[in-house]
């Protein structure tokens, strides 16, 4: 059975995009992202680009499968919500950063709870503007006009047969360890945080990473077998960002609607060659958009580091993974791509 899941795999790999219906969620999703990236920079607006839209078109429109678990109308009402209270905390909060980011975390920690929902970009939506120092109001009504856009063009897909349809199921809510379990996420964000901030190294609480801690600790999702892959994946999506911001942008003077273009389709190859997806890591690609040129070298660096450092707080402190078998540490430990290539040389 193991012989024939690599063989059928490998065969995956070889046939790139070939999927009609996966290639026409691939181009709207494309077209998204390109029309963010296009607005923001005909109306010189960077507060238009929010990353986090990139992770929301791979998870509600290319990924064939419910990824999260919200209403429609929630999800326009959390983004929304979650934008105003990030960019109201800078505008009013006197308090340090650090502390503001603790309170844009758990601002979203509590609409998650009592919405019974799992769409985990809201606190990307709360942080980065916090983070970013964002003031304008530009940034939440951004958030909300391309939020009704993804939820109105899934609905297109499902009633064109583009995509299935997705069915509504609520979080099943063990409110004393969710509440438990939140207060020890806040906990640790927290010491992230003190780290990145006091020692200026900012992008280790990078939204996108914080994100990935949360979902790896609240989702059952097949990528908290794969820790490894999971900040290789999150590595790879700074570092292409980066490169093509710095040599696209900065060196040959490209529009950033043509670097995004060229970004996203190197990763969407990588996804059809890797057989999976992981929301993320579109984000991440379009992080170095908001920061300044001398900013970009240190950043694949800098997700490197906190990327580790959320994972290995997930695996050790939530998963335990002190308590595994050693066969069990090396399949999670070792990426999947170079474990079937072991098992099919052995």
């Amino acid at each position: 059975m193991k012989q024939q899941n690599i063989e059928n795999n490998k065969g995956k790999a070889v046939s790139l995009f070939s999927d009609t219906q996966q290639r026409k969620r691939y181009l709207c999703a494309l077209c998204m992202i390109l029309l963010m990236i296009g607005i923001a920079e005909l109306l010189n607006e960077k507060e238009i680009i929010f990353p986090e839209m990139a992770a929301l078109t791979i998870g509600m429109w290319i990924v064939d499968k419910r990824v999260w678990r919200i209403r429609r109308w929630q999800m326009l009402l959390l983004m929304t919500v979650g934008a105003c209270a990030g960019v109201l905390i800078v505008l009013y909060s006197p308090l340090p950063l650090v502390v503001n980011v603790a309170l844009a975390f758990l601002f979203a920690a509590v609409c998650l709870l009592f919405a019974r929902a799992s769409l985990f970009p809201l606190i990307s939506a709360c942080v980065l503007p916090v983070l970013l120092n964002t003031e304008s109001w530009v940034y939440p009504l951004s958030v909300f006009i391309m939020t009704f856009i993804i939820i109105a063009v899934q609905r297109w897909m499902e009633a064109c047969g583009v995509r299935k349809t997705v069915i509504y199921e609520p979080v099943e809510r063990q409110w004393q360890a969710d509440v438990v379990r939140w207060i020890c996420l806040l906990v640790s964000v927290l010491a992230v945080a003190c780290l990145a901030v006091y020692t200026a190294n900012f992008y280790f609480i990078i939204p996108p990473l914080i994100v990935t801690y949360v979902e790896f600790v609240n989702s059952k999702a097949g990528f908290r077998n794969r820790p490894v892959l999971t900040v290789l994946l999150l590595v790879t999506g700074a570092l292409m960002g980066t490169v093509f911001q710095l040599l696209g942008y900065y060196y040959l003077g490209l529009p950033e609607t043509v670097v995004a273009l060229l970004i996203f389709m190197v990763l969407f190859t990588l996804f059809e060659w890797l057989g999976k997806f992981f929301a993320p890591v579109g984000a991440l690609a379009l992080i170095p958009m908001l920061l300044p040129a001398e900013a970009l070298p240190w950043l694949p660096l800098q997700v490197l580091i906190g990327a580790s450092l959320f994972i290995a707080m997930g695996m050790v402190f939530f998963q335990q993974c002190y308590k595994w078998s050693r066969a069990q540490l090396v399949y999670c430990l070792i990426p999947h791509y170079l474990l079937g290539r072991l098992n099919r040389k052995n």
